[in-house]
């Protein structure tokens, strides 16, 4: 008896060293965005305050309003029917193209709310398939811009090792 618990207690010892344990290495989050963009007839001066009152409008929470062209909003969070969290993170980008016209480019990433073995709770990324949301924020702001281009639908980022 005393010898298979000994042995037992080997052979599992062995497999948590063999076996590295429980951790893992991040999740590769490349291509689970989408982008959108559109150019504005708008100095970047003007379209930042408008993409600023835009979000604001829709009631996104603004976490970042950078002065040098770039915003972080996130939608309000919902629950799945699992209960879980969720929310969409928005990233917009202000570029100059010249000096009376402005690229704004939005992009759209789902995220849940979640924890994994040995990680802190906190948002996570997951693929995004919907341009409704960016869509929208790009429309909004071609209103308030008269003479702008209508928003063009981009494609999500090719996954990395494809072509």
């Amino acid at each position: 008896m005393k010898r298979s618990t000994g042995l037992c207690l080997s052979l599992l010892l062995l497999a948590v060293i063999a076996g590295g344990g429980c951790a893992r290495a991040a999740r590769d989050t490349q291509g689970f965005s989408i982008s959108d963009t559109s150019v504005v007839n708008a100095p970047i001066k003007d379209t930042w305050q408008t993409v600023k009152s835009v979000l604001r409008e829709k009631n996104y929470d603004l976490y970042t309003r950078d002065k040098r062209g770039l915003f972080v909003a996130f939608s309000g969070t919902k629950r799945d029917l699992l209960l879980m969290p969720r929310r969409t993170k928005y990233t917009v980008a202000l570029e100059p193209v010249s000096d009376g016209s402005t690229r704004v480019t939005v992009e759209a990433v789902r995220q849940i709310y979640g924890v994994t073995l040995l990680t802190y709770p906190g948002w996570h990324d997951r693929k995004t398939t919907d341009h409704a949301g960016a869509l929208a924020i790009l429309e909004a702001i071609a209103a308030k811009a008269p003479g702008s281009e209508p928003p063009a639908k981009a494609e999500a980022a090719p996954a990395p090792g494809r072509v």
